[in-house]
């Protein structure tokens, strides 16, 4: 499908944004794993999402989906061999995080997914539930079809090499069923939805700084979880904000978890107006309304610790840098190249048709402030996060701007294109 974006005048409205991703997936698995009943309001229903569900039900989950609500009867901590292959489609959460659950099993699965699926790194999955007593073959030892004998897992010391919450999660969920304490040592913090769930269900985990001590359990208790809208996708809309003229935007319900708000931080050091408002806590989760005015934004380096933050919101960064006064450069954010798309060089590509000053890096782009754009074809490489910072670069584009594939965006986002014609 094709879209095609022209130029905005102003954004003006109030909005909710969709439930989070990160913690939708997780609510699911934990939920499937945990004794007694689980219900999940406000859980996400896009694509990759979706697939968690279609995979847990393969392993013998019950899972009702209504209107409202999503109902589990969790099956405890051990779950039923799958008749068939467990296909996680796009989602490289899906299979990350579940492969820690099978780890744990005393059964053999295989897993694939669509053709990008295919073509990510899982090999710094492999390695730690393999030195915890997984069995584990993949194609070339690195790429999914992946098939995984559980068993007896042993508790490990593990130093991540880089943060990410994926890998994290995936070890995490493997160390409920190990015989001791495992120890993750991250280089820095990423995002903590695992540890505040896990523990929200009734697990051991302790987090020391970088360092997180997980202590395997007998049982998880099911719980009721009100998922928050997910400041990814409130990101387009910061952006949006705070470069369209004339612009006063306020989505409300987000989740402000310091380990996801780097975005925030960013745009603000850039000189964004963004106001914070209606704080409270809902299962150990930080939520707040977020307003934004038109700002006037200036480049700045964005490297090192807060990456991890942000590394989902680096397009949409990327297109404010554009609109901003001066050099934006991004640094030291690698593990885009292992996302849907390599999104250092599809952001950089799709934003030179547009007539942006970008140049690629090895671990980032740097973006020279032009403040100007002209309406173009450009390609989503089905990467809803690509597409979606296109349609921001589309609203401020001279002409009209065409986005190829642009129904991606209902793997995080269904209904985005109505959200942004509403404002």
């Amino acid at each position: 499908m094709e879209i095609q974006i022209n130029a905005k005048k102003s954004l003006m409205g109030l909005i909710k944004v969709p439930g989070d991703k990160s913690i939708s997936h997780r609510a699911i698995m934990i939920g499937s794993i945990a004794e007694g009943i689980t219900e999940i309001e406000g859980f996400l229903r896009g694509q990759d999402c979706l697939s968690t569900i279609e995979c847990m039900r393969k392993l013998g989950v019950d899972i009702d989906l209504n209107e409202k609500l999503v109902k589990i009867k969790g099956k405890g901590l051990y779950l039923k061999e799958s008749n068939s292959i467990l296909d996680v489609g796009n989602s490289g959460t899906t299979l990350r995080l579940i492969m820690g659950i099978l780890a744990g099993q005393n059964f053999e699965t295989t897993l694939t997914g669509d053709e990008s699926i295919k073509k990510r790194p899982m090999g710094r999955i492999i390695k730690p539930l393999s030195m915890m007593g997984a069995d584990i073959k993949s194609r070339e030892n690195n790429f999914a079809p992946i098939r995984i004998r559980g068993g007896k897992l042993k508790g490990i010391n593990y130093k991540m090499p880089i943060a990410s919450a994926q890998v994290k999660s995936c070890i995490m969920l493997a160390s409920l069923y190990a015989d001791k304490k495992t120890l993750i040592e991250e280089p820095y913090p990423s995002r903590n939805h695992s540890e505040l769930m896990l523990n929200c269900f009734g697990a051991d985990i302790k987090v020391d700084k970088n360092i997180i001590s997980c202590y395997p359990v007998s049982k998880l208790y099911g719980q009721k979880i009100s998922v928050p809208g997910d400041i990814s996708s409130a990101a387009y809309f910061i952006v949006a904000s705070s470069i369209v003229p004339g612009s006063d935007v306020t989505i409300t319900g987000v989740n402000i978890n310091p380990t996801r708000t780097g975005i925030i931080d960013v745009i603000q050091k850039m000189g964004g107006n963004i106001k914070i408002s209606n704080r409270k806590i809902i299962n150990n989760e930080p939520v707040a309304d977020i307003t934004v005015k038109t700002s006037s934004l200036k480049g700045i380096e964005i490297s090192g610790e807060i990456i991890p933050r942000l590394i989902d919101e680096i397009p949409i960064i990327a297109v404010a840098a554009v609109f901003a006064d001066g050099t934006t450069v991004i640094k030291n954010a690698e593990e885009l190249k292992v996302k849907e798309s390599n999104r250092i060089k599809t952001m950089t590509r799709e934003l030179k048709k547009m007539g942006a000053d970008i140049i690629e890096t090895e671990d980032g782009m740097i973006i020279n402030g032009t403040h100007c754009l002209s309406g173009a074809e450009v390609e989503s490489y089905n990467d809803h996060r690509v597409a979606m910072s296109l349609s921001i670069a589309g609203i401020m584009a001279e002409g009209k701007t065409i986005i190829k594939n642009a129904e991606c965006v209902d793997i995080s986002y269904p209904g985005f294109y109505d959200t942004l014609n509403k404002l």
